[in-house]
Order: C-alpha cells, then structure tokens, then sequence
C-alpha cells in the first residue's frame, strides 16, 4: 500500500511478481499473494489473467460504474456524456471544511456538471474538492478533459479515489435541478451525498448528486 501511495507503481502499472515482493519485504510469497488478494477486493490491484497484476485505474472503462450505480429500469446503459456547467473557486465554508478535512477559509474549487445517459439527462452533480490538489482546475480544463471526472483528477493531478461513503435521501426537485433534468418541478429525485477518499484515508471530493429515477434506479449488489 504504501508504494501505491508514495507513487511508485502508479494507475495502470504493472507491479512486481509475488516472488520479487517476497525477497523484498521478506515475506513468504503466501503472504504477499493474501495481500494481493486483499487490495484486488478493494480494487486497488487488479489481476490480469497470463500478464500479471496491475495497478486499478480509472481510465479502465470497467471501473466507470464502480462509482455509479444508476441503472436503466429496462434494457442496457446508453453511452454516457459528462457535460461540465460551472466551475469556480471559493472558500470553504464549516460544512466543507468539516467535510473534507480542511480548515474554514481554505481555498476549495465548486464544479457543476450534468451527466446523460444517450439523449436523456440523470445526474446534475455539484462537487466540492481541495483547491490545493486541483489548482489549475477550470471550466475550459474540464471541457477539454476526459470522459471521466475520475480518470481527469487521476491522470491530471495524481489523485486516484479509491473508496466513498454515499448517503442516500428523497428530495423533491427546485427550479435548477428540474430544469436541468427536464422534470417538472417539486417531482421525486434521489439525493446521493457522497464523501470520497484517497490513499491514507484522506478526504478529497464532496459531492451531491441529484438523480432522476424516471428510466433508471440505484443499484447496489450486496455480498
């Protein structure tokens, strides 16, 4: 764990045998491969049949809906779009401060984005992160940027999310997010408040994301 964090093997690298991690951290190879296994489970490795093992990466599209889990009521996904509405920078207020581990004042970046799938629009997110980890973050840099916010901060400025905590509530939709999704206003949409996290437990994304449950669900598979 702490060569993925220090940056030695990074997003998509292959990592050493289990028999030079062995030698090197003197360790039985059992020992090491229960390791392995573990951060496979977390998805922080992944194992690749006949090539070896590799570094998890958000640029994988097999990771896309890792962190999604909006599902159509019938048929399959349609492809995604991530359109980028607003970008700018403020203070952090107590709650994001308090949220993202930050102190009250400190300099924090707010982005808005609208994700679609085909035509139909699903998601209006509004995100809050570090103004210190994302510095040259922008309305243009998120237009030009790549189809996952994920893999943009991931190949960017080195942050890779490894895990979030989501809370989920019924809210009814005001003018913007009804707007925005094409419902009328007042209707049902589902509240995802999600704190994400990077390498030593850090806090480095707040998001708020409003769902529209018309076509589609959250979907979690348990066990």
């Amino acid at each position: 764990m702490r060569s993925l964090e220090s940056g030695e093997w990074g997003p998509g690298d292959a990592i050493p045998s289990e028999s030079e991690l062995a030698v090197r951290f003197g360790v039985s190879q059992g020992t090491v491969r229960k390791a392995i296994d573990e951060m496979a489970a977390e998805n922080l490795l992944l194992r690749r049949q006949g090539k070896g093992t590799f570094v998890a990466t958000h640029s994988d599209p097999r990771s896309f809906f890792r962190f999604l889990r909006l599902a159509p009521n019938e048929g399959e996904r349609q492809p995604s779009q991530s359109i980028p509405l607003e970008c700018w920078r403020a203070k952090a207020g107590v709650d994001v401060a308090r949220i993202l581990g930050l102190e009250p004042g400190a300099p924090i970046i707010i982005l808005r984005r609208l994700l679609k799938f085909g035509a139909e629009p699903v998601v209006f997110d509004e995100i809050y992160l570090p103004g210190e980890l994302f510095q040259d973050l922008s309305l243009d840099v998120l237009k030009a940027g790549e189809k996952s916010l994920y893999s943009l901060f991931e190949s960017r400025y080195g942050v890779r999310m490894i895990r979030a905590d989501e809370r989920l509530r019924a809210v009814s939709a005001d003018r913007v997010s009804a707007d925005l999704l094409c419902v009328p206003e007042g209707s049902p949409l589902l509240l995802v408040e999600r704190v994400t996290f990077t390498y030593g437990n850090k806090p480095v994304e707040w998001r708020r994301g409003f769902y529209s449950t018309q076509n589609c669900h959250y979907h979690n598979e348990l066990g």
